[in-house]
């Protein structure tokens, strides 16, 4: 079924073409900025959803993929090593403190492994649990492990027959001024206290910050109770850093900035700067020494055509000389991002600000909460009309973007929401 502006070959994810506007058309992309086939230039105020870390056509990044290139673009890791994962996965464990390190491609799939190696650690124990912990309002992915964690909704509804069971205990979210979140954060301990009763294999949360679940931030010092509880019961932690991983919450990890240690951690999206799909799942030494053995089944039977892939691992590493050379660019951006979310904060339509690292978000007032309110779609139009792509969470509005934006491309930003808010 061919539509004007849509090309006749492609299928865009959760994009509904009976409704949607056609996608534009992107032919180059430098720094904060995407060009399109008209000329016209937009600042990716999202990073293209969060994997730009640095900026677009980043020149360090690119020159190290090149190199790599020349020498090794892709190896069966099964049966070979290679010096830039070697390189990689030390890198990782020295600032992780998690020394083990799975190569896999996207985000998913870094959950997908981290939930398999929890699952599967308990059985070559001897010992199987039955039970996994999520949170509500979570979202870990689109594989059927990660979607049967993450929050049952709309886009999962047509698979719910296929997904697992998971207990699930209440999210605390909360923003500037708010008077309730002490009261929220105890029944949500309870809560899990009481489900972690139950002999519980792990418990995964996205440390501090749901992204796709409306950029709903919770407190350090609830990620800190929350870890004792854990601990408590025996069961593992995982840390799904796909979003907050790499400076995006001023830190290096979320888990750094809330003082947590999990047993596994998820990263992906700026893992390579945005530059190539890649994901990891890290784990503690003695999580890894659990699948040795000479027993067939103590194996984890799991892998991926382009696991450890060269390029990607130089990509990585360039990016993170870059994470390490240039810490004030994600070290600074809370600041750069509060005076101008203060000011907005004050606009009648503004409700629930909230601010971790570079992410900065607030909800829309409305009558109508959720990923398919209307608000959304009709603000992203009117950004574009000023230069600034957004893609709001339904009523949920939110800036994260790469960690090269310049001062004046910054208040840009938000004089076009303001300007948009206002348009409503």
């Amino acid at each position: 079924m061919d539509r004007p502006g849509w090309h006749p070959h492609l299928w865009h994810p959760f994009t509904q073409v009976a409704t949607a506007a056609p996608p534009l058309r992107v032919v180059r992309g430098e720094g904060a900025l995407l060009e399109l086939d008209d000329g016209r230039r937009l600042i990716d105020a999202i990073s293209s959803w969060w994997v730009t870390l640095h900026g677009h056509g980043e020149p360090s990044i690119a020159a190290a993929i090149a190199s790599q290139a020349r020498r090794l673009e892709q190896v069966g890791f099964s049966d070979f090593r290679h010096p830039a994962a070697e390189q990689l996965a030390e890198r990782l464990a020295a600032c992780s403190g998690l020394e083990r390190l799975f190569f896999s491609d996207n985000g998913s799939t870094a959950v997908e492994v981290a939930l398999k190696i929890a699952w599967q650690w308990w059985r070559n124990r001897g010992e199987p649990r039955q039970q996994l912990i999520a949170f509500e309002g979570a979202y870990h992915g689109d594989t059927f492990g990660a979607m049967a964690v993450g929050e049952r909704s709309l886009f999962s509804e047509a698979f719910e027959p296929l997904l697992f069971a998971v207990a699930r205990a209440p999210w605390p979210a909360t923003w500037w001024d708010d008077d309730g979140v002490e009261a929220r954060e105890a029944a949500a301990l309870a809560r899990l206290e009481q489900l972690l009763e139950t002999p519980t294999a792990a418990v995964i949360l996205e440390p501090l910050l749901q992204g796709a679940g409306g950029m709903a931030l919770v407190s350090e010092s609830f990620l800190r109770r929350v870890e004792a509880l854990v601990r408590a019961s025996g069961a593992l932690l995982i840390a799904d850093e796909v979003m907050t991983g790499f400076g995006r919450s001023g830190h290096l990890f979320a888990c750094q900035r809330a003082g947590i240690r999990p047993d596994l951690m998820a990263l992906s999206k700026g893992l390579t700067g945005g530059f190539l799909p890649m994901g990891v799942t890290l784990a503690r030494e003695a999580i890894y020494a659990g699948f040795i053995g000479t027993a067939p089944g103590l194996t984890l039977f799991h892998g991926h055509s382009f696991t450890a892939n060269p390029l990607g691992c130089a990509a990585a590493l360039a990016s993170l000389d870059l994470l390490q050379e240039l810490p004030e660019r994600h070290q600074q951006f809370e600041a750069r991002h509060r005076p101008h979310l203060e000011a907005l904060a004050r606009h009648r339509l503004v409700r629930r600000p909230r601010l971790l690292g570079s992410v900065a978000a607030f909800e829309v007032a409305t009558d109508q909460p959720g990923y398919l309110n209307p608000v959304g779609p009709r603000l992203q139009r009117l950004a574009l009309e000023r230069g600034v792509f957004l893609r709001p969470l339904g009523q949920v509005v939110y800036l994260l973007p790469p960690l090269c934006l310049d001062d004046d491309q910054l208040t840009h930003c938000y004089a076009v929401i303001d300007a948009a808010l206002s348009s409503l």
